[in-house]
């Protein structure tokens, strides 16, 4: 079920450290690029789509989606991508997914905004751990946000705590959350 309140946006900003520097958003998993896995299944469940990219932008933009790079410098990680989204694009909720969970759920959208009660961020808990960048945030965010960024912060769980956020549980499926973080994750991916 689509929500017109919530704008998708696919984190792909990072450095992709452990993929050796790829850019892990566009290795290709089953013949696509990882990012478009996320759009297919994100797409049908928010009201648009834009991607967070530091890099190969252009290449981003065949898509036809907006592509957001970092109002930061020095890629300070995923709540960069996260204020950049806010900063650029005008939408009262956003859903963040990593362009590296290729197998998000068809109702994640909804779970996270039935779940929310009257939190401005929520995010997957898988049964075991914590996805944090697999979060739900409002609008409101964006000042504390990019506050806590310009101090120089950096942690995710620590922000969307302090902000009065919860997890949502979705442990009946975790493996809707595997992260394809590294070329071996990649190779063993290609055969599932």
């Amino acid at each position: 079920m689509r929500n017109n309140l919530i704008t998708g946006v696919i984190l792909a900003g990072g450095q992709a450290k452990r993929m050796q520097g790829k850019d892990k958003g566009l290795q290709l998993l089953r013949g696509m690029p990882l990012w478009q896995h996320v759009a297919q299944r994100l797409s049908p469940q928010v009201s648009q789509v834009a991607i967070n990219a530091n890099r190969n932008t252009e290449e981003y933009r065949q898509s036809g989606l907006e592509v957001i790079s970092d109002t930061l410098p020095d890629y300070p990680g995923p709540l960069a991508g996260m204020l950049a989204a806010m900063q650029k694009m005008k939408s009262e909720w956003y859903l963040f997914c990593p362009c590296d969970t290729p197998r998000i759920p068809p109702d994640l959208a909804e779970r996270l905004w039935q779940e929310r009660q009257d939190a401005c961020a929520v995010w997957v808990h898988d049964g075991e751990r914590d996805h944090p960048t697999l979060a739900l945030l409002h609008c409101s965010l964006e000042k504390p946000l990019y506050d806590y960024l310009v101090k120089g912060e950096r942690r995710v769980m620590q922000f969307l705590h302090e902000r009065g956020g919860h997890s949502v549980s979705f442990h009946h499926e975790a493996a809707c959350f595997i992260n394809v973080n590294t070329t071996d994750d990649l190779a063993y991916w290609q055969e599932k």
